[in-house]
């Protein structure tokens, strides 16, 4: 009997559990983070295709050069992003990395480690232009481009999501959305969006420094075969128009009355601040310097040099003379 009580009291105690050490907790949760984040595939470079109407120009420079070269020594380290195709499973446009897979295909690469967004395809537009919303040098085309990308993307979001709004009512809180992100003004945004209705030619000399961007915003508005017309003229007389001139031709094409004629007489005046000058095409002179140094300091450069040429001449006369 008290054999069979005892056995009663021993059912009756309860088993304390062991509790998990600070280490073993800390530990399961670090594994558990881990298993929900997602992890990079390594994708054949093969596969990776540049993003349809990629705004953004990769160059073969210094720049390129030190990136291939980098990742020759230590690979890809940050992991691009991917769009996967919707009728092909196995092929992927680039969102974010463009210059780095350039630079693994010249460091003889086969694949490429990367993310594979989950997105749509208007997410994954938005999604590359602000990726590179804040590099150090931006040119104008790749602004105007790129804007263009990210505000169509939006707007066709905005149209889904609100049926409420005007077709006014969305395009502004999209240029206002646009600019906040930017650091910019809407009207800014505004200006850079006009720039696509430039043929390739003017935008390709916005891009080399010879054209600013009010100019090229009053230039716009001509029709294209106009604006080849100017084309013609520009690289014949080496001189882009004033701002003046190209407001006139802005108007004058707004009221029906521009033609080739009036172009090419407002192209041979002589304008008040009109001065030889000599131009070099950047694509000369990107070998030479970094991405991101901007046209005005390449010019300061120059003339630094010439003036040093200058003052080291200047001391050979004079000991030439002793």
């Amino acid at each position: 009997m008290a054999k069979k009580k005892e056995n009663q009291n021993q059912a009756e105690t309860p088993v304390t559990e062991r509790r998990e050490s600070f280490y073993e907790i800390s530990e399961r949760l670090k594994k558990e983070r881990e298993e929900k984040e997602p992890k990079p595939k390594s994708i054949p470079i093969e596969r990776l295709h540049p993003y349809p109407d990629h705004p953004y120009k990769v160059l073969d420079d210094e720049s390129m050069d030190a990136l291939t070269e980098s990742i020759r020594e230590r690979g890809i380290m940050t992991p691009i992003l991917v769009f996967q195709w919707e009728n092909a499973p196995g092929e992927y446009d680039i969102i974010a990395g463009h210059r780095r897979v350039h630079a693994a295909k010249k460091a003889g690469l086969l694949s490429v480690p990367a993310f594979i967004c989950p997105v749509s395809r208007d997410e994954a537009s938005i999604m590359l232009v602000d990726s590179n919303l804040h590099r150090e040098r931006i040119l104008p085309s790749e602004k105007a481009r790129s804007y263009k990308m990210w505000y169509d993307a939006q707007k066709r979001q905005g149209e889904r999501s609100d049926l409420t709004l005007s077709q006014s009512e969305t395009k502004s809180r999209t240029d206002e959305t646009l600019a906040q992100n930017v650091g910019t003004s809407r009207a800014q945004i505004q200006r850079y969006l006009r720039l696509n209705e430039l043929i390739p030619e003017l935008l390709e000399l916005m891009d080399e420094d010879r054209i600013a961007l009010g100019l090229g915003v009053e230039l716009s508005y001509l029709p294209d075969d106009l604006q080849y017309v100017l084309l013609g003229l520009i690289e014949e007389l080496d001189c882009t128009p004033s701002y003046a001139q190209a407001n006139h031709m802005h108007k004058e094409a707004t009221s029906g009355t521009l033609t080739e004629e009036r172009i090419s007489e407002m192209m041979s005046a002589e304008k008040p601040n009109q001065k030889s000058k000599v131009t070099i095409p950047m694509e000369k002179l990107s070998s030479y310097f970094r991405e991101d140094v901007t046209p005005q300091d390449i010019r300061e450069y120059i003339l630094k040099l010439l003036e040093e040429d200058r003052q080291r001449k200047r001391r050979a006369r004079s000991r030439d003379a002793r």
